[in-house]
């Protein structure tokens, strides 16, 4: 059995962070669209999140902000001021932070060559994310160069929508062991769009030269997606052998278990009832959008956002689930506010690569030194507030390409500058 381990990649928030409300279907996102943005403030809280499991577990990683704004969009659109203020903002999202959307990776044990697949997500769905894959492919290529153990791949045509690992989750007894992977999607027609298309989650199983045998397409639940789940991470995680879902995750709840223990007996489903904690309360409080982790001691810790323990139910029930003596031992609520205002949490902010450490450039890789340097930066650099009105605007352009530019020579990593 190989010795992998699993390593969370956190996206750097970005120093243009800013509420556009650009996500049609994310609750969040719209509910704060035109408030002012923290960008400090959120980059030191995803970098608390990432020393913190840097602790916890002994390895992390991390992608960097993209370049923005992003002036091939902004001329591609022919901004002269008179359009529509989300086609001026799509330039300057920081959205990549959610690095769950970066791509979907086959670990090594799963695929036909041995190696670790990724492809990264074309994100054709919404404008200010569909402008990302380029840049993240850059960084995936960078990172990962070394092709006797990684292959990555190009995104799938743009006729599907493929919004990567925020879709996808493994199971398996081990992560240096053989995996099932199970791929949901949506089917389209609803209020919101179906983000994730069947077609994309096949094409890249093929790709990563998967046995169909171990691989399971499960729709997801309309009500789910109307509710504002627009990603299956925010209504189920999974982690070796464990499966952490609401009952409303999937179209057809029973299929969906049947399915998967045909192929992975060893399935322990931890199932929220309706009853328990509402559809619509799971979503607010991101309960499922939790990192769910095996520490060294063989414990599972989901990691969650404060939202949770301010919610009774949502507490209560936690605190129900570690008290019974099953699978997930320990809740450990985390700040990740400005992310969550904008509709991502702990999950949505990394990217789970199960990889030898080894074989990764090491200037991805976390260490305390490293997050030091990072921190000053960030404190020293990203704007402390962004309003609306700042959007666009040369100045905060500037700012904005300054401060990525010193996090780049801070790291050594000019390949992406």
């Amino acid at each position: 059995m190989s010795k992998l381990v699993e390593i969370n990649f956190d996206g750097i928030v970005g120093p243009s962070h800013n509420y556009a409300g650009l996500s049609l279907g994310n609750i969040a996102s719209a509910s704060h669209k035109g408030d002012p943005s923290y960008p400090r403030a959120a980059a030191l809280q995803g970098l608390a999140k990432m020393r913190g499991n840097l602790a916890r577990l002994g390895v992390q990683g991390f992608l960097l902000p993209l370049p923005r704004p992003n002036g091939a969009l902004a001329d591609r659109l022919a901004l002269d001021g008179s359009e529509d203020p989300a086609l001026r903002a799509a330039p300057w999202s920081a959205s990549s932070m959610w690095t769950a959307n970066a791509a979907t990776v086959s670990p090594s044990p799963d695929t036909a060559d041995g190696r670790c697949h990724l492809t990264p997500a074309n994100l054709v769905t919404m404008l200010h994310r569909a402008q990302e894959w380029p840049d993240t492919k850059r960084q995936l290529d960078l990172a990962f160069a070394d092709t006797a153990h990684f292959a990555v791949h190009d995104p799938v045509p743009p006729t599907f929508g493929d919004e990567g690992a925020a879709n996808h989750m493994r199971l398996c007894e081990g992560h240096g062991s053989p995996g099932v992977e199970v791929f949901v999607y949506g089917r389209p027609g609803g209020r919101f769009p179906a983000r994730q298309h069947e077609q994309a989650s096949r094409l890249v199983a093929r790709a990563h030269s998967l046995d169909p045998a171990r691989c399971i397409f499960i729709e997801q639940n309309p009500e789910a997606i109307e509710a504002g789940a627009f990603h299956n991470d925010v209504v189920a995680v999974a982690n070796e052998r464990v499966l952490f879902t609401h009952e409303a995750a999937f179209a057809d709840r029973e299929r969906a278990y049947e399915s998967i223990r045909s192929v992975f007996p060893a399935l322990e489903l931890v199932e929220v009832p309706a009853s328990e904690i509402s559809l619509l309360e799971a979503i607010r409080t991101y309960l499922f959008n939790a990192q769910l982790v095996t520490l060294p001691s063989g414990t599972m810790a989901l990691i969650v956002p404060e939202e949770c323990r301010e919610s009774p139910a949502v507490w209560s029930w936690c605190e129900s689930m570690v008290a019974s003596n099953g699978p997930i031992g320990e809740v450990i609520p985390v700040d990740v506010r400005q992310s969550m205002a904008n509709g991502g949490g702990p999950a949505c902010l990394r990217l789970r690569v199960a990889c030898d450490p080894s074989t990764v450039d090491p200037r991805f890789l976390l260490d305390e030194a490293k997050a030091d340097r990072i921190e000053r930066v960030i404190a020293e650099t990203w704007p402390e507030q962004i309003d609306p009105a700042d959007i666009g605007g040369n100045s905060l352009a500037k700012d904005v390409a300054a401060a990525r530019h010193a996090l780049l020579a801070a790291l050594d990593i000019s390949e992406l500058a």
